[in-house]
């Protein structure tokens, strides 16, 4: 796989928007962002800011305090990539009327030649 692509992927992964969308509104602890996300499980959401770290979008701060404490916010390149899918999610929400729209003509052209 190119190396742009893998990036893109772990971009537009359905944990990987969420995450980066969520951090838009600045540093969140694990917790924070778990209950955010709703149905991710813990070992996703690792996997997921790991290697969102890894590509340089998520900075992770740990704090040496006890119970320990871990807060993950967005570099400059993270926000920038944020920006982006949060417009992208946006516009998704905006067409989905002209999507199921054109689901059921689709729906409805793949009946019609079934029938016929």
């Amino acid at each position: 796989m190119c190396p742009h692509r893998l990036v893109l992927e772990h971009v537009t992964s359905r944990w990987g928007v969420l995450v980066l969308i969520e951090l838009l509104d600045g540093a969140r602890r694990f917790s924070e962002l778990r209950r955010a996300m709703g149905r991710v499980s813990e070992k996703m959401l690792a996997q997921t800011l790991q290697t969102l770290e890894r590509d340089g979008f998520v900075h992770r701060d740990a704090h040496p305090v006890i119970p320990p404490r871990v807060d993950y916010s967005l570099t400059p390149l993270g926000r920038e990539a944020a920006d982006r899918v949060r417009d992208l999610a946006e516009w998704t929400y905006r067409s989905l009327g002209e999507v199921f729209e054109a689901r059921e003509r689709y729906d409805a052209r793949r009946e019609d030649s079934a029938a016929g």
